[in-house]
């Protein structure tokens, strides 16, 4: 039976020239079929070391199709082919999507694509946590700006990637006059905001590819693409 590591070696690659890389994998029972599930998130390794500050576009609902035909070929492949034997025999349902803002931010690379959020940072053991627009992102540390409240100037914390646990975006609906949107759109209106939030508040851009391999190999072939959902 196919684990996780063995998927994402054979999709990676071919989600390379794409621009995309694997996120995450996981595969779960689901009555006599298997539900395999991938993440696909933008590659940034390719960002200057020195920029640690700009916005990183999130994946368009056209990127996640795209990833989702190379991941489905990658799985199937050639009749012939190694990659043909990476699921077996047994039928499953394929979901690719990008990573919701439920998904907790714990590597650099996950904390990067969020700058320009706000994010709810947890510390490690008791250290608490800290909430605040994520303005920069280091090899080492994160940097967020944490607005005034009435008793409490702005300011800026510096947390070390070694000591937070994990980072959780937080949903925005609107955001303050001094806080333009972060999309580079000239706007900093209400008007504005609010576009940037419903672009960047997609939790998930899905789609489905079900894969019958008891079959012949027209059976093989006839998997549905289910229409895109956004939740």
């Amino acid at each position: 039976m196919s684990t996780a590591h063995d998927i994402r070696e054979a999709v990676a690659p071919a989600l390379v020239p794409l621009g995309l890389v694997v996120a995450d994998v996981s595969v779960s029972p689901a009555g006599r079929r298997r539900v395999v599930r991938v993440l696909v998130d933008r590659d940034i390794s390719a960002l200057d070391p020195a920029d640690t500050a700009s916005t990183v576009v999130p994946l368009s609902l056209d990127e996640v199709a795209d990833g989702t035909r190379a991941v489905s070929d990658a799985l199937d492949g050639p009749g012939d082919s190694p990659e043909s034997d990476v699921m077996g025999a047994t039928p499953y349902v394929l979901e690719v999507s990008s990573p919701g803002v439920g998904r907790p931010l714990v590597t650099h690379e996950d904390f990067r694509r969020q700058v320009g959020r706000l994010v709810e940072v947890h510390r490690r053991g008791e250290g608490g946590t800290e909430t605040g627009r994520l303005v920069e992102v280091t090899t080492d540390e994160v940097v967020l700006g944490i607005p005034a409240s009435k008793k409490v100037p702005a300011r800026t914390v510096r947390l070390a990637l070694g000591e937070v646990e994990r980072g959780v975006v937080q949903v925005e609906f609107t955001r303050r006059a001094s806080e333009p949107g972060t999309d580079g759109d000239p706007r900093d209106d209400d008007e504005d905001d609010l576009a940037d939030d419903e672009d960047l508040d997609e939790v998930e851009h899905h789609h489905d590819h079900e894969h019958d391999h008891s079959g012949d190999d027209a059976d093989h072939d006839s998997h549905t693409l289910r229409d895109h959902e956004e939740n």
